[in-house]
């Protein structure tokens, strides 16, 4: 039903979602909860909104950005880049910026192939802000988005 609500108690729901094995949501790199949109917010003329083709000119731009970034390596998007070389590489983010991410680690939030993952989403954050370094906020917005690691 396209416009069924599901109307399970929160348990029941959080069970569901437990009994998903950990290396399979350890391959997801962004977990949100979105709420239904409601009538009061589709105004016309909504200056904060962003036309589709306002968000493709940023997504083209930034996948220009990550390419002109990954010339000299055999990779051309944030996806495809070696964990290695996000950890290690001459691109690799210094430790102050890099602590939130080894606190999630250590602490047993994230493996290290989530760690990588959060990198990924990390330089995909700061091609779309234009930066051509990784910003401690870029590592904070990815781990907020890699759920339950922001808890």
């Amino acid at each position: 039903m396209p416009h069924a609500e599901c109307r399970c108690p929160s348990l029941a729901i959080r069970r569901y979602l437990g009994k998903l094995s950990g290396p399979l949501l350890d391959r997801v790199d962004i977990e949100l909860s979105l709420q239904r949109v409601a009538v009061a917010r589709l105004r016309v003329g909504d200056a904060s909104r962003v036309t589709t083709a306002d968000a493709r000119a940023q997504v083209v731009s930034a996948r220009a950005r990550a390419a002109e970034r990954l010339a000299a390596t055999p990779w051309r998007t944030n996806a495809e880049v070696a964990g290695a070389w996000l950890r290690d590489g001459p691109l690799a983010p210094e430790p102050v910026i890099r602590r939130p991410l080894d606190a999630a680690l250590q602490r047993g939030g994230l493996t290290l192939r989530g760690y990588d993952r959060v990198l990924r989403v990390a330089w995909s954050h700061a091609d779309l802000a234009g930066r051509d370094r990784l910003a401690i906020e870029d590592i904070g917005r990815a781990l907020y988005l890699k759920r339950g690691v922001h808890r």
